[in-house]
């Protein structure tokens, strides 16, 4: 591609700007898609929030947060990983190390209201570093310093006394002092601070630490203090600079590796779905110009000349699109933070990190796109002979290529092959992605076969949806049959988004739909006690089984473990239960074995799990704690409700022990027979009244919490749904504008031939008619068998689960977008006068 290709491709542009705005904005909404992913991406790894406790310290040092996966993301674990006490001395040791403080966390609750806060040793204030404004350092057990900002919020002065709850059971503590950052106040975690023997105490692990703050000896510069210490001390992740945070708050990692995933997985199938866009698009722009073309290759132009000038054009089109998408793509991303903030999946303060490099991306793929999908769209057309060009124009060709019949037609097989077949034999998690990828696969063929499809559709529901319309109906029918290419390249973007529209947010009701009944099924206890504030502490289970009239008690702790296999691994929602008596309150639906025998080295597996990790009874399983701590447990059960209770069930001590609070979950509290359930609630709720962060509910009220909270968990697929959908319907209406506005020739004739207005209007109505119902059915069709293969995969049950009136909401924007793209670009094509029109150059 030369200078004087690219100069031909702009004047041609210039002079047909209706026929390449569909692909310009493709491009462009293409780009601003990507770039927003990339943005994304590129603050995964560069962006934060600042340290607070830790400003003052040179280096902070941690245990390892995360599982190192080659050639992949890695897994982060669910706990705070801690290190032995010992390794403060190792650090100090080090040359150019001045002082090395260990830090630890306890949750707390200040009483009454629950407000959360952090206690940590008094030590760690020079971190900050903290200084005291007013009292003086703790001394005694029951000492504590507020940080200001804190003492402010819960209105206390030195020499004060308050209650605070660590875990379930509250204290009296004197403040002796009250401290600050220099000219500022946390704004993360309110903190306050004990002793250093208490706080280690509190933690429940006196022998550990959470981080290690180090402070360099004048002279030595952080990153070569943080070097030597790397070099020096084994089986530590050193931090400095701004990742200083990364230690101090564990939710910045877990922000970090949940943007590098949603990224990475969206930004991909973006990628893909806008290439097909793309190549739709370009596709019926070059179809619309075969007249032109054919002009060309009759007065000397080669098929190389007119293939390098589509190509050219494409180029084009997709520069200037990419490098105009990337603005809106900027804001596109801020959009994205600020929604996800919303709903909880990032922290509200963590920035966004805007460089080149995302921009870069999206102008490379949006090119490369264009262009694949410029030579595509002009491969048969720069072949043809100009004479079959032109009757081309004139009339559609009655077949299409053998190569892309028979690649549509097994694409057919191979979909159904994956929706349906596979998840009746795959085990595990396959079985549903397989499913999820078939929709995929079928949309392809779909494209593929569009032609035919859409003309069959036409000759079946023609006759039937327009028997009523009379001759406008007639010649609907009769002009969608014979356009069908032209109409299969405008209806493919709608189809797609009808039936990834129905794959998105179907598979997403059937998860949760599965999820919800699974957990309302398996909850037998007739009470639950929890807590607002946090979790519950351990030996509450203790004094609620001395309650009369209770049968069971079964304290539930929850995290999340990565189980590996081969070079691969999963991650997955964990519970720590007490196996005996536990089908009292839980039902967990056991397909084999016994979860009586969970205790020790044991665990219990969903059935999705099991096959996921090809183990069976007797098995060993690969797992890595809450804390990142290995386990290779061996399986003594199996069970199916792993969608509401978690995939992996392990004896309550051995998950607590791994868990940054050592807190349980919930208590679980079954009634013994015969005994009045009302009376027994009220006996509960006294057995726990000195308990201020610990109620009693029914069971009822328990599940419909879960309910609430598994709705928010989905509401990241539905942002990400609604962008994906959003693309698509700018790709419909795009499509549709560009194929109706190019027919104001046909408008002008069959007016001039004696129609009127009101007719050709009706003529669109008929056909607009069949389009929107041809789609909605090619769509649906394509979008069911994915949707079988997933609850297949999922539930064991063939019938999905689809709520009707997001069914129809999916076919009323599919209508709206179809028919109103079609009746308004047909007034905007026929304004001028119809001797006007038939003159006028395309």
């Amino acid at each position: 591609m030369n200078r004087r290709m690219l100069a031909l491709a702009w004047t041609t542009i210039k002079g047909r700007k209706g026929g390449f705005v569909a692909a310009f904005v493709a491009v462009l909404f293409g780009s601003a898609v990507i770039t927003a992913c990339g943005i994304l991406l590129e603050s995964s790894a560069r962006s934060g929030v600042p340290a607070e406790r830790y400003r003052a310290a040179d280096v902070v040092v941690g245990a390892p947060q995360a599982l190192p996966v080659a050639d992949d993301v890695d897994p982060r674990f669910a706990e705070r990983t801690t290190m032995p006490a010992g390794r403060v001395g190792e650090i100090a040791r080090v040359p150019g190390v001045r002082a090395a403080i260990a830090d630890v966390s306890v949750p707390v609750s200040v009483t009454p209201g629950g407000a959360p806060a952090l206690g940590h040793g008094w030590q760690s204030t020079a971190l900050g570093p903290f200084t005291l404004h007013a009292g003086r350092a703790p001394t005694g057990p029951n000492d504590v310093v507020l940080d200001s900002a804190l003492a402010d919020r819960i209105g206390t002065t030195v020499g004060a006394s308050f209650r605070l709850a660590v875990g379930s059971h509250p204290s009296t503590y004197r403040v002796t002092g009250i401290a600050s950052l220099p000219g500022d106040r946390l704004a993360r975690q309110p903190a306050l601070f004990f002793t250093d023997d208490r706080a280690r105490r509190l933690t429940g692990q006196p022998d550990r630490v959470d981080t290690i703050g180090v402070l360099a000896a004048p002279g030595v510069q952080a990153d070569e203090l943080a070097r030597a210490i790397d070099a020096a001390v084994s089986d530590v992740v050193v931090y400095t600079g701004s990742a200083r945070s990364e230690a101090e708050f564990l939710d910045i990692g877990a922000t970090r590796s949940f943007l590098n995933e949603v990224s990475l997985a969206f930004g991909g199938s973006m990628v893909l779905i806008i290439m097909v866009v793309v190549a739709s698009t370009l596709a019926l722009s070059v179809r619309q110009r075969l007249r032109e073309l054919a002009l060309l290759r009759a007065i000397g132009a080669t098929p190389k000349q007119v293939l390098g000038m589509i190509r050219a054009e494409s180029t084009v089109v997709g520069a200037l699109g990419a490098v105009l998408g990337v603005i809106p793509g900027i804001g596109l991303s801020v959009l994205f933070r600020e929604t996800f903030a919303l709903v909880g999946a990032v922290p509200p303060d963590f920035a966004l990190s805007i460089g080149p490099l995302p921009m870069l991306a999206a102008l490379v793929l949006c090119l490369v796109g264009a262009r694949l999908g410029g030579r595509i769209a002009a491969r048969r057309a720069a072949g043809l002979r100009p004479v079959d060009a032109l009757g081309e124009a004139a009339v559609e060709p009655g077949r299409l290529g053998w190569f892309r019949v028979t690649v549509g037609v097994l694409l057919v097989p191979a979909a159904l092959a994956m929706a349906i077949w596979l998840p009746l034999t795959l085990p595990g998690e396959g079985a549903a992605e397989s499913a999820a990828f078939s929709a995929f696969l079928l949309v392809f063929a779909v494209a593929l076969l569009g032609p035919r499809l859409l003309g069959g559709s036409v000759t079946v529901l023609g006759p039937w949806l327009n028997r009523k319309s009379g001759v406008s109906g007639f010649l609907a029918t009769a002009n969608a049959r014979a356009n069908a290419r032209r109409l299969a390249a405008a209806t493919t973007p709608l189809i797609m988004g009808i039936t990834l529209a129905a794959g998105q947010l179907f598979s997403g009701t059937i998860t949760s739909g599965a999820a919800q009944d699974q957990a309302e099924a398996g909850l037998r206890a007739d009470y639950v006690a929890t807590s607002p504030s946090g979790g519950v502490s351990p030996e509450v289970a203790d004094a609620l089984r001395d309650v009369p009239g209770v049968s069971a008690v079964t304290p539930i702790v929850r995290t999340r473990t990565l189980a590996t296999f081969g070079t691969q691994y999963r991650n997955y929602a964990t519970q720590g239960v007490l196996g005996d008596r536990l089908a009292e309150t839980m039902d967990l639906d056991v397909l084999h074995g016994d979860v009586a025998e969970l205790r020790g080295n044991t665990v219990a597996l969903s059935r999705i799990a099991a096959g996921t990790l090809g183990v069976g009874l007797g098995d060993t399983v690969d797992l890595r704690l809450g804390d990142g701590t290995p386990s290779t447990p061996r399986v003594v059960a199996l069970y199916e409700r792993g969608l509401g209770l978690g995939d992996v069930t392990l004896p309550h001590d051995v998950v607590l022990e791994h868990t940054t609070d050592r807190l349980d979950y919930a208590v679980l509290i079954g009634a013994a027979a015969g005994t009045d359930v009302e009376a027994l609630g009220d006996a509960l709720r006294s057995a726990v009244r000195h308990l201020p962060t610990v109620q009693v509910d029914h069971r009822e009220a328990f599940v419909a919490t879960q309910r609430d909270a598994s709705a928010g968990d989905s509401a990241v697929g539905l942002i990400l749904n609604a962008v994906l959908l959003g693309y698509l319907a700018i790709a419909v209406v795009n499509t549709f504008v560009m194929a109706t506005t190019a027919r104001f020739r046909e408008f002008a004739l069959l007016q001039l031939v004696g129609a009127t207005r009101r007719q050709v209007r009706a003529m669109m109505r008929s056909e607009a008619r069949i389009i929107v119902v041809a789609a909605v059915l090619l769509g649906t069709l394509a979008a069911i068998p994915s949707l079988i293969g997933t609850s297949l995969g999922l539930t064991r049950t063939l019938v999905p689960s689809i709520p009707p009136l997001v069914y129809l909401g999916i076919v009323g924007v599919a209508t709206l977008l179809g028919w109103g793209a079609i009746m308004t670009s047909t007034r905007i094509a026929m304004r001028p006068p119809p001797v006007d029109a038939i003159g006028a150059r395309e």
